[in-house]
């Protein structure tokens, strides 16, 4: 679990894959969209979830998003860094081969099933928000002699951590749903903030936001309800979580409380038009002192910690993949007055505030943890401020600011200078 933290010990609850398949109407082709309780999806694995999905649903793999919710307690996939780990012998483990590429055949089977089935018509498109009560607070804060701090982790012993303010966040929990006419078919929500409150102890779990997700599933049983994690790179519970296994129930009934909220303002629209578009991004590796192929090659064979040697190959696996010229979709699904962007990696939260910014006339659902072989994709100011955070998950170069400014402004068709 965790990309190579620590082997499953036991399943607190299981791990699901949610999602569903628009087609007809204004698209010209099928979009498809699942969101699943692992930690990432990298790199060609993140390429097969997108190529079987495709084929079974007779569509193009850049128009399947896929994007996960990062519990730590779940599995990372990386087949290529896994293959270079066991190629040298390597103490280290990302993921078990037989195990991912299972996986990705249980779902798309799960979408074929679903596709035998009489579709629902969807005339209309619903929007909902509400405020997420005590959840969300910003990575870094400052101390009391004045200087910045990066370390309010998702659980935190930290008491200047529980007193400063919740920092940038996005306090706004969004809910995107669709209907037939009246009936309502699926609700999609997402909030900011990394979902775990107490992990690391090998038990599998879909932490609170599975129970949040679940306890809205039974009170609206004939709803579908999906949840997306949404661009939390820097955003985590830890003002509010001191990490006792007592508070996952009391996180879980605040997003729960926000996503009855989102629901009970909702509003209808007709939906007259759907659109999808896709730009690709090109980002540069991270280079410097630990990170040059020679390096990376190694720490893989001779890191006396074996996470450590997940690390490096992760980062290698990502490196072939640049030098391969094979770049990152940004994928936009337009929904008359809604906007469904999915963003790689762990982006951090401002980016979901400029994708807002840049579209002030819609409903923007901004998701992160689609392509997740960047890592963390943090902005210049975290950078010059040595944000500790950007030590071992962090694989693109300073440029990735710009690159995915860049890569946002054309993909939301924004018409006014914006940036971070």
């Amino acid at each position: 679990m965790g990309g190579g933290i620590a082997p499953a010990k036991t399943v607190v609850d299981p791990l699901e894959a949610i999602g569903f398949v628009l087609a007809g109407g204004t698209l010209t082709k099928p979009i498809v969209f699942v969101s699943v309780d692992w930690c990432e999806i990298r790199n060609g694995s993140y390429d097969a979830w997108r190529g079987e999905l495709a084929v079974v649903a007779g569509t193009d793999p850049e128009r399947v998003f896929v994007t996960t919710i990062h519990q730590h307690d779940a599995p990372v996939v990386d087949v290529e860094a896994q293959r270079l780990l066991e190629a040298r012998n390597a103490a280290g483990a990302v993921c078990d081969i037989a195990f991912a590429e299972a996986s990705v055949g249980v779902v798309a089977r799960a979408l074929g099933s679903a596709l035998e089935r009489t579709g629902r018509r969807v005339t209309h498109v619903g929007i909902g928000r509400a405020k997420v009560d005590r959840v969300a607070s910003n990575r870094r804060f400052v101390l009391a002699d004045g200087t910045t701090s990066y370390h309010r982790t998702s659980a935190s012993q930290d008491l200047q951590a529980y007193a400063a303010p919740e920092g940038t966040v996005d306090s706004w929990l969004r809910t995107l749903s669709l209907w037939d006419d009246d009936r309502p078919l699926l609700a999609l929500s997402s909030y900011a903030v990394h979902p775990m409150s107490h992990y690391g102890h090998g038990e599998v779990s879909a932490y609170f936001i599975g129970m949040a997700r679940r306890g809205r599933q039974r009170a609206l049983p004939e709803v579908v309800q999906i949840y997306a994690s949404g661009c939390s790179g820097n955003v985590t519970a830890g003002k509010y979580n001191d990490g006792s296994p007592s508070n996952r129930p009391v996180l879980a009934a605040r997003i729960e409380t926000a996503m009855t909220e989102a629901w009970a303002q909702t509003q209808r629209q007709p939906l007259e038009s759907a659109s999808f578009r896709s730009v690709p991004l090109r980002f540069e590796p991270r280079t410097g002192v630990g990170h040059t192929p020679a390096d990376l090659e190694s720490r893989i064979r001779n890191d006396a910690n074996p996470f450590d040697q997940c690390l490096a190959a992760m980062a290698m696996s990502w490196r072939r993949r640049t030098e391969a010229g094979r770049p990152i979709d940004l994928p936009v699904l337009e929904l008359g007055p809604a906007v469904l962007v999915l963003l790689p990696g762990e982006a951090y939260v401002e980016y979901q505030l400029l994708v807002q910014r840049l579209r002030p006339d819609a409903f923007v659902m901004a998701l992160g943890y689609g392509e997740s072989a960047t890592g963390y994709i943090p902005t210049s100011q975290q950078i010059a401020e040595g944000d500790e955070n950007l030590g071992a998950w962090y694989w693109v170069s300073e440029t990735a600011e710009d690159v995915l400014t860049a890569g946002l402004r054309q993909a939301l068709g924004a018409n006014e200078p914006g940036g971070l």
